[in-house]
């Protein structure tokens, strides 16, 4: 795994707990409620360990895992619940995406609003 990914966040249905980064704490409270939500859903319906990673060009990435001897932990699932996730929350990972570019990597807004414009 490289330095330079970020975990946002993420939950781990074997000690049922939830982390948030705290270094994203300005990020709105209703973004991290909804953040909190797909992630303990997630391990709640597939179980694992899920996470919320921003990836070294600022890009959001979703990933699970699970313990060798799950036999609950359902692969298929889990990928599939991964890309309706994507699909569904697209707008909020654009805008997670958005701004970790701006706000952390300090790159340049109007490139960043054009680059957007033209996808």
């Amino acid at each position: 795994m490289s330095e330079e990914r970020v975990v946002l966040c993420g939950a781990n249905a074997y000690e049922q707990k939830y982390y948030f980064n705290e270094a994203f704490d300005k990020i709105p409270e209703s973004i991290k409620d909804e953040l909190h939500i797909i992630c303990v859903l997630f391990t709640e319906e597939v179980g694992g360990v899920f996470t919320i990673v921003f990836e070294e060009d600022g890009s959001v990435s979703m990933e699970t895992n699970a313990d060798e001897d799950d036999i609950y932990y359902d692969e298929i699932s889990s990928g599939l619940l991964i890309s309706e996730i994507r699909r569904k929350r697209q707008e909020l990972f654009e805008a997670l995406q958005l701004y970790y570019r701006v706000f952390i990597l300090k790159e340049d807004v109007s490139a960043l609003l054009d680059e957007l414009e033209e996808s």
